[in-house]
C-alpha cells in the first residue's frame, strides 16, 4: 500500500498535466492543485477505515477490503479519468480513500494494538522493533514504486497503473491468512484470536505485513 501511496504522491501532479481531461491539458498549477483532492481522500479513507475498523474488531479484514477495492478504483480512474473534471474529480477522491485507508490503518491502529498484545510482554524495546520492521518493509516499496513508474511511464502510462493494481493485489494476498483468522473468530468467537492458522500457540500481532 505504501508502493501505491507514495507513487501518487510523486508522480499524480505529472500524470494529471500529461493527460487530456475533458478534452484539454491542464496547467502544471491547476494540476497540482487537482492533485491534492488524492490527499483529501486519504484522510476520509484513514477515518473510515479506522472506523470500519473498530466497529468489525478486525484490523485485517478492514486493511484488505481497503486494498483490493483499490484494484477497481484504480482501474476506473485510469479508464475514466480523462472523460471530464467533475468525473477525474470524484474518481481520484474515491481512488484516495482506498489507497491512503489501510496505509493510515497499518501505520496508526495496528502500531497502537502491538503496544498491548500479549507477546511483547510489555517489552518496549520489541514494540519499537516491530513497528519499525513493519514501516521500514512499506518504505521498501514506497522507494521502489516512483523509480520503476519513471521507466514505465516512458512506455506506457496503462504498465504504470497494471503496476500499481498487481502491487496492491500482492499486499492483499498477503493479508489472507490474517484475514481468514479474523473471519472465523467473528464466526465462531474463538477466543484465541490471534493465533496463527498455520496451528502455531503463538500469538502474533494483527497485521505484520506492510508493502
Amino acid at each position: 500500500t505504501k508502493l501505491v501511496s507514495y507513487t501518487f504522491l510523486y508522480w499524480l501532479p505529472f500524470y494529471v498535466s500529461q493527460t487530456e481531461i475533458g478534452g484539454e491539458h491542464l496547467s502544471q498549477e491547476t494540476s497540482g492543485n487537482l492533485s491534492t483532492l488524492f490527499d483529501v481522500g486519504g484522510v476520509v479513507g484513514g477515518v473510515l477505515a479506522g472506523y470500519f475498523s473498530d466497529q468489525l474488531d478486525g484490523r485485517a479484514i478492514t486493511a484488505g477490503g481497503f486494498i483490493y477495492l483499490t484494484i477497481p478504483a484504480l482501474f476506473l480512474y485510469r479508464t475514466y479519468g480523462h472523460v471530464s473534471m467533475t468525473i477525474n474529480i470524484i474518481l481520484m477522491f474515491i481512488a484516495g480513500v482506498f489507497v491512503n485507508g489501510p496505509y493510515a490503518l497499518i501505520t496508526t491502529a495496528v502500531a497502537a494494538d502491538l503496544g498491548t498484545h500479549k507477546s511483547l510482554k510489555g517489552n518496549a524495546r520489541a514494540l519499537a522493533t516491530v513497528t519499525a520492521i513493519i514501516d521500514g518493509t512499506g518504505s521498501v516499496g514506497a522507494a521502489i514504486g516512483p523509480v520503476l513508474t519513471g521507466y514505465i511511464a516512458a512506455i506506457s502510462w496503462d504498465g504504470v497503473f497494471y503496476m500499481l493494481m498487481t502491487a496492491a493485489l500482492i499486499s492483499g494476498l498477503l493479508l489472507t491468512q490474517l484475514i481468514i483468522a479474523e473471519v472465523k473468530t467473528l464466526l465462531y468467537g474463538s477466543s484465541e484470536e490471534d493465533e496463527v492458522v498455520s496451528g502455531s500457540s503463538e500469538p502474533r500481532p494483527p497485521i505484520d505485513v506492510l508493502i
